[in-house]
């Protein structure tokens, strides 16, 4: 099986909360994250949308794409509505070769609001849950035609938070919609990471590699602060620096066959946080365990 280690953007530039990071450069971060020693990174909110634009930008630091965020209105939307918000998109990740597209469904979501408890999040009411399976299975199936992958993002202060939420998903939902698995929102949500992977191996179809401070977890669940205040204060940061198992992960990843990227992604201020100090970190870490473990 094949495993690549990338980077997401969000270390150097925050895309839901601008002041951080909005000083540092797009060629800084990508010359960076190349430094570091990743091989991709995802899109953020400075990269050009437009194909020969990127791929030339990425060409120039030795980078691929490895995917980008969609954030989803499904409840809201119809799925023809979806699938036509969502084109330019989706066509600009084919273009550059990507084959998971990351998909979390942000209607009503809280994450990206300074100030709102993460308890204000929405959650799906019971006669909710069918249509939402069956239209983000529909969605699936057309990336699939395409030869992509939805890979599902549950992700803090939105509808699929929680373990059982995740489970529920997977259970509604058909083969075409994958999952995408973020290790720090997990943890946050207090699920179990191992768990979550070995139930849902033949699903994934992304991982995301954060870690999480045990310290600032508590406190953030104590004053149930919003997710960008919790992010502010330190509650993420990369892999190896936290209370996230990876050793026991990655062994899991290799026993159940998973190929595909690594993603280290951790929301972090960088005036705090020096992103390419944090980004050697990460690397270096999950490189490390990879090599130990043969993969």
């Amino acid at each position: 099986m094949t495993v690549r280690i990338g980077v997401n953007p969000i270390g150097w530039t925050n895309d839901d909360l601008h002041s951080l990071g909005d000083d540092i450069s797009l060629e800084v971060c990508l010359a960076e994250a190349r430094q570091a020693g990743y091989a991709g990174i995802e899109l953020g909110r400075k990269f050009p949308r437009e194909p020969a634009a990127l791929r030339a930008v990425l060409r120039r630091h030795g980078l691929d794409l490895v995917s980008g965020w969609y954030g989803a209105h499904l409840l809201r939307r119809t799925v023809k509505e979806e699938l036509a918000a969502m084109q330019a998109h989706v066509d600009l990740l084919a273009d550059l070769g990507c084959r998971a597209v990351v998909f979390a469904e942000e209607t009503d979501a809280v994450q990206g609001r300074l100030g709102v408890p993460l308890s204000a999040r929405p959650r799906l009411a019971e006669a909710d849950w069918g249509r939402f399976a069956d239209a983000l299975t529909e969605v699936g199936e057309a990336l699939r035609a395409r030869g992509m992958r939805l890979a599902y993002h549950h992700h803090m202060g939105t509808v699929v938070e929680t373990e059982a939420e995740i489970d529920r998903l997977m259970a509604s939902t058909g083969e075409a919609v994958g999952l995408l698995l973020d290790t720090g929102h997990l943890t946050y949500a207090g699920g179990d990471v191992p768990g979550v992977a070995r139930r849902h191996a033949a699903r994934l179809a992304h991982v995301h590699c954060k870690d999480v401070r045990p310290a600032v977890l508590a406190e953030a669940r104590r004053r149930d602060q919003s997710f960008l205040d919790a992010v502010i204060a330190g509650v993420f940061t990369v892999p190896g620096d936290g209370c996230v198992d990876y050793r026991a992960l990655l062994a899991l990843l290799h026993e159940t066959g998973y190929a595909g990227w690594l993603v280290v992604e951790a929301e972090q201020d960088p005036k705090k946080a020096p992103p390419l100090t944090y980004a050697r970190l990460g690397f270096a870490h999950l490189s490390r365990l990879l090599a130990e473990l043969g993969m």
